[in-house]
């Protein structure tokens, strides 16, 4: 059975700012203002990755007052690092 790939989700990380913002979260719960510094990046440009992100299902957002802070969701990570190990395994039983 052939396992499909998220292309769409791949486009999205693909962009090393957008792969370097998600690591950040990936270690704790960050506000805007945080990810804006650790990434490194002016204020516009992560805030459109993190709409890209929030809308690709990777990170989710918490509300909290005057701050939006973001985290990893780990199962879309999960589950598009599961699809790459379903398709070596299928390239692996053909040799």
């Amino acid at each position: 059975m052939m396992t499909s790939v998220d292309t769409d989700l791949i486009r999205v990380l693909a962009d090393p700012l957008r792969l370097r913002i998600v690591t950040l979260p990936a270690q704790e719960t960050l506000c805007t203002t945080h990810l804006v510094e650790q990434a490194g990046a002016r204020q516009t440009n992560p805030s459109n990755h993190l709409r890209v992100l929030r809308e690709a299902g990777v990170v989710e957002t918490e509300p909290c007052g005057r701050f939006t802070y973001y985290k990893l969701r780990p199962d879309v990570i999960a589950s598009l690092a599961g699809r790459f190990a379903d398709l070596a395994d299928t390239d692996v039983g053909r040799h």
